[in-house]
């Protein structure tokens, strides 16, 4: 009797997510000050380079304190009656705390002695590899063929193809915020209008379920990245106090990763006669992780043509050439949360609200971001 009731619709605790949120930013906001004292005595400190925009040694380690941030909020989440349904009935919060402590740890040591590329990458896979083991991997997956003219299909993927997408998945999301990770504030706000979009998702979710704890964690994951990157970002906006460095950047990628697949990986109750529906998760994870994987993939194309490894650094980011175009530094970062908060909200508004609608607004937002974007040029001309 008790489990059924556990199971019942207990409404959209929108209160108890908001909440969460507030107290890992608060919690955030007060780490971030004490971690960038320990950064400075560590010598975890961000030196000019070439290809850098600061021209300050700034100390780094924020992702410490995003992390701390996280474990705060997932506490309270644990204690709330209702959010404790996130940690009974499954493993996804426990993962990313398992996960999400050991990427930051491997982050951390990058911002103090710059570990090679291999040794990164090697740690981002084991990391991807605890979320697998502990059940956090995607399970449904859309392919654009079959479903009788309905729009395609829905494939059930085994435990072996699930984890290879996961690992890919979490690996090129790591990677992809680490890239745009490159002015004051950038990879926070494009972190807090990720998880902010996938948080409204995931309650839709759970509301379209009537209750169901699957879409608890996702929820939850969301809710928690989006409030540390929020307290982070006082400290990180230009000009930035503390940077948050590859700590605080792969765990950025690795949660909005898992929030994705904790979301969309396991949609089994779509109806399969509308397109649209059974896009919207799919849709929402490219939307989430266009503007960064869009970077990465230019970077890569562009490294590689060049004859130089992937991982080579350089300054020709989309920040970067936004800079060259005549955009200051925070004009830069707040065209870029334009792009990214138009595709991701966009793309959940057509799991919510009519189509057609939804796609003029979308058009007119990016036309509206594209000509904002390329002001100065023209001026120029």
């Amino acid at each position: 009797m008790d489990l059924a009731q556990n199971f019942q619709p207990a409404g959209l605790p929108i209160r108890e997510y908001l909440l969460v949120g507030l107290t890992t930013a608060v919690l955030t906001f007060l780490f971030t000050g004490v971690v960038r004292l320990f950064a400075l005595r560590w010598g975890a400190v961000a030196y000019p380079r070439q290809r850098d925009v600061h021209t300050v040694p700034i100390p780094r380690l924020g992702g410490l304190a995003m992390y701390l941030g996280v474990c705060g909020g997932m506490l309270l989440a644990h204690q709330l009656p209702v959010l404790r349904r996130a940690f009974d009935y499954s493993l996804d919060p426990t993962a990313i705390l398992l996960g999400g402590g050991l990427i930051m740890v491997i982050g951390m040591l990058d911002d103090r002695f710059e570990l090679d590329s291999l040794t990164k990458l090697a740690g981002q896979t084991t990391c991807a590899g605890i979320l697998v083991l502990l059940g956090l991997q995607w399970i449904i997956f859309w392919v654009p063929w079959g479903g009788n003219g309905a729009g395609g299909s829905l494939l059930i993927l085994d435990q072996n193809q699930g984890a290879i997408l996961t690992v890919l998945l979490v690996v090129t999301m790591v990677n992809a915020i680490n890239f745009v990770d490159g002015l004051d504030g950038l990879a926070a706000g494009v972190g807090l209008i990720s998880s902010v979009a996938t948080c409204a998702f995931s309650l839709h979710l759970l509301e379209q379920s009537g209750g169901d704890v699957t879409y608890y964690p996702p929820a939850l994951i969301a809710a928690t990245l989006a409030g540390a990157c929020l307290g982070f970002l006082p400290h990180n906006f230009q000009p930035a106090k503390i940077f948050m460095g590859d700590s605080g950047s792969m765990l950025i990628g690795l949660m909005m990763a898992a929030a994705s697949t904790s979301a969309s990986g396991k949609v089994q109750s779509l109806d399969g006669t509308e397109t649209i529906a059974l896009l919207s998760p799919l849709l929402v994870v490219a939307a989430v992780l266009f503007v960064p994987v869009l970077d990465l993939l230019m970077a890569v194309v562009r490294r590689t043509r060049k004859g130089l490894s992937p991982f080579h650094a350089d300054k020709m980011h989309l920040h970067h050439r936004l800079l060259e175009i005549g955009h200051s530094q925070r004009r830069a970062v707040l065209l870029i949360y334009l792009w990214a908060a138009v595709l991701a909200f966009g793309t959940v508004a057509l799991s919510l609200f009519d189509a057609l609608a939804v796609g003029w607004g979308i058009g007119i937002g990016l036309l509206i971001a594209l000509v904002v974007s390329v002001v100065p040029r023209l001026r120029a001309r």
